[in-house]
C-alpha cells in the first residue's frame, strides 16, 4: 500500500524553432544531431516582367540529449492517446460495512486512531529473527495476492475480492493492515482503470477489459508484508496490456539496483529512463516505503528521476511500487479521501514487491 508524498514538479523545457535566418542559441554542451544550414531559392515577388527571388535560410537547432528524450516520449503519449479509447469513467459503488476480525489476532498500534499515521523516522532494519518473520508475513500476502488474481473476471464485484481476501487473511491468523489504516474502511486496495492507488472495494461489478491493481498488506507475527499486482479482465486492449507488463518490467528495473551500498536515487532513474521508452508517464506522489515491524517508514523510495541522498543497508526492507500513466502523472482524490484518480481520465497501472537488502542484491519476499 503506498504511502503519498508531496513533491514538486519540474517545468517543461521550452522549444523553439527560427525561419528566414534568425539566430537560434542552444546552452547544451551535448547534443543528438546538429545540421547546418541550407539555402533554397524560392519565388517572392513579382515586377514587371521580372520575377525575384529571395533565399530562404532554415537553421537547424541543437538539441540535448534531454530535450529529444522528452520529445520522443511526448510523441509516444500521443501515440498511445489516438489509440486509446475511453471507457466509462469510474462512479463509487456502495461500499459494505466493514467487517470483523476475530478477537486472538494481534492488531497493529494505528487501530487505536482513525488519524493518518505519521510516517515512521524508523529504517526497518532486521536481525536474523526479524527476517525470518519478514519473510513469512511476505509469502502470505504473495499467496493472498495470488488467490485474490483468481477471482478477476466480468461481474464480479471488488467488494467480493474484498470478503474473500479478508477471510483468507483472518484464517491465516493474521491481520489485514489497511482495515482502520487511518479510517480505511476494507482489508484490501481495489483500484480499477484511471484509479492510480488506495481504490475502496464496492458494489462496482468488473467489466470485460477492465485492468485492476489489488493491493494486500498483512500484519502477521508482529511483521508487514506489502504486495500489489496489475490484473487482466476478460478481453484487454494491446495498449492497456503494453502499460501493464512495462509497469511490471519498471519495478524489474528497480529492484535490479538494489544492494547493500546502492544509492536510493538509482531506483528511481532504472524506472524513469524504461517507462520512457514507451512514452509512459511516472507518477510522482506516491512513493514506495520502509516496511516491517512498522507499516509505513523511511525510507520514502521516489519512482521518477531524483536526487535523493542515502544508501541502501543489508538487512533493510523496504516497497518499490511504482505507477504509470498513459497520460497525465496529474490525479485527483476523491471526497472519501483515499481513491486517487488520474486527471485527464487515461489509464494507470501499479505493480509493487516488499525486497530485503542484501550484501550482493535484492530478495524479493513477496514471492513464494
Amino acid at each position: 500500500m503506498g504511502f503519498g508524498a508531496s513533491l514538486s514538479h519540474a517545468r517543461p523545457l521550452q522549444l523553439s524553432s527560427s525561419l528566414y535566418g534568425e539566430a537560434l542559441s542552444s546552452s547544451s554542451s551535448s547534443s543528438l544531431f546538429m545540421g547546418g544550414p541550407f539555402a533554397a531559392s524560392v519565388p517572392f515577388t513579382l515586377t514587371g516582367n521580372k520575377l525575384h527571388f529571395r533565399k530562404l535560410v532554415v537553421v537547424s537547432k541543437r538539441i540535448s540529449g534531454l530535450e529529444e528524450a522528452m520529445r520522443i516520449q511526448r510523441q509516444k503519449e500521443l501515440r498511445e492517446k489516438r489509440t486509446f479509447r475511453r471507457r466509462i469513467p469510474l462512479r463509487r459503488g456502495r461500499v459494505s460495512p466493514r467487517l470483523p476480525v476475530p478477537d486472538h489476532i494481534p492488531k497493529p498500534p494505528y487501530l487505536s486512531s482513525t488519524s493518518l499515521p505519521e510516517l515512521s523516522s524508523e529504517h526497518q532494519i532486521h536481525d536474523s529473527e526479524g527476517i525470518s518473520r519478514m519473510k513469512a508475513a511476505c509469502e502470505l500476502a504473495a499467496r493472498v495476492l495470488d488467490y485474490a488474481g483468481t477471482l478477476v473476471r466480468p461481474s464480479v464485484t471488488t467488494n467480493e475480492i474484498d470478503k474473500a481476501v479478508h477471510q483468507m487473511i483472518i484464517e491465516a491468523g493474521a491481520y489485514p493492515s489497511p482495515l482502520g489504516y487511518g479510517g480505511f474502511p476494507k482489508s484490501v486496495c481495489t483500484s480499477v482503470n484511471e484509479c492510480m492507488c488506495h481504490g475502496i472495494p464496492d458494489s462496482r461489478q468488473l467489466q470485460d477489459g477492465d485492468i485492476i491493481n489489488i493491493d494486500v498488506t498483512v500484519y502477521f507475527n508482529g511483521y508487514h508484508g506489502d504486495t500489489s499486482k496489475t490484473f487482466l479482465c476478460g478481453n484487454v486492449t494491446d495498449g492497456l496490456k503494453r502499460l501493464v507488463r512495462v509497469t511490471e518490467e519498471c519495478m524489474e528495473r528497480g529492484i535490479a539496483c538494489c544492494k547493500d551500498g546502492a544509492s536510493f536515487k538509482k531506483i528511481g532513474k532504472r524506472i524513469s529512463e524504461h517507462a520512457e521508452k514507451f512514452g509512459f508517464g511516472v507518477v510522482e506522489r506516491f512513493v514506495g516505503h520502509g516496511v516491517g515491524t512498522v507499516f509505513h517508514s523511511e525510507p520514502v523510495i521516489l519512482h521518477h528521476r531524483n536526487d535523493k541522498s542515502g544508501h541502501m543497508v543489508e538487512g533493510q526492507t523496504f516497497t518499490i511500487e511504482p505507477i504509470l500513466t498513459i497520460g497525465s502523472t496529474e490525479c485527483i482524490t476523491w471526497s472519501d479521501n483515499w481513491t486517487t484518480v488520474t486527471a485527464d481520465g487515461f489509464p494507470a497501472a501499479q505493480f509493487e514487491h516488499t525486497i530485503l537488502i542484501t550484501r550482493t542484491g535484492a530478495e524479493v519476499l513477496t514471492k513464494y
